[in-house]
């Protein structure tokens, strides 16, 4: 298994986790009740798993949801240490070192007081 591979894979995990409803279907028993299946899948963050003898074989998603997908991966090869980043921010989330960063009104009125203070 390649770096490349094992790193993309890290994504795929990622982004099947945030994903909101799986359903897992063996692939004779989905043959049956495809339309169905396919206006369901149109649910955002809703897919289907659908096996053969027991393994994964193909996912059905909607297009549009597909084509998300497709410009994440495009997005996510701009940064190639994400799976680190995101295990870091867990981490620092997780110790409680978490500190609030102002809202942009705040940055605004600041910014705003700083000029009439040179005034």
């Amino acid at each position: 298994m390649t770096k490349k591979y094992v790193h993309y894979s890290v994504h795929i995990q990622l982004i099947f986790n945030l994903m909101d409803i799986k359903t897992t279907l063996p692939i004779s028993q989905a043959r049956t009740k495809i339309f169905d299946i396919a206006k369901k899948v149109q649910r955002p963050g809703t897919h289907y798993t659908f096996t053969e003898k027991g393994k994964p074989t193909v996912v059905m998603m909607s297009a549009e949801e597909f084509e998300s997908w497709q410009e994440t991966f495009e997005v996510m090869k701009d940064f190639p240490d994400l799976d680190k980043d995101i295990a870091e921010a867990q981490e620092y989330i997780r110790s409680g070192r978490l500190h609030e960063l102002p809202t942009l009104e705040d940055v605004e009125r600041e910014r705003q007081q700083r000029r009439r203070s040179r005034k």
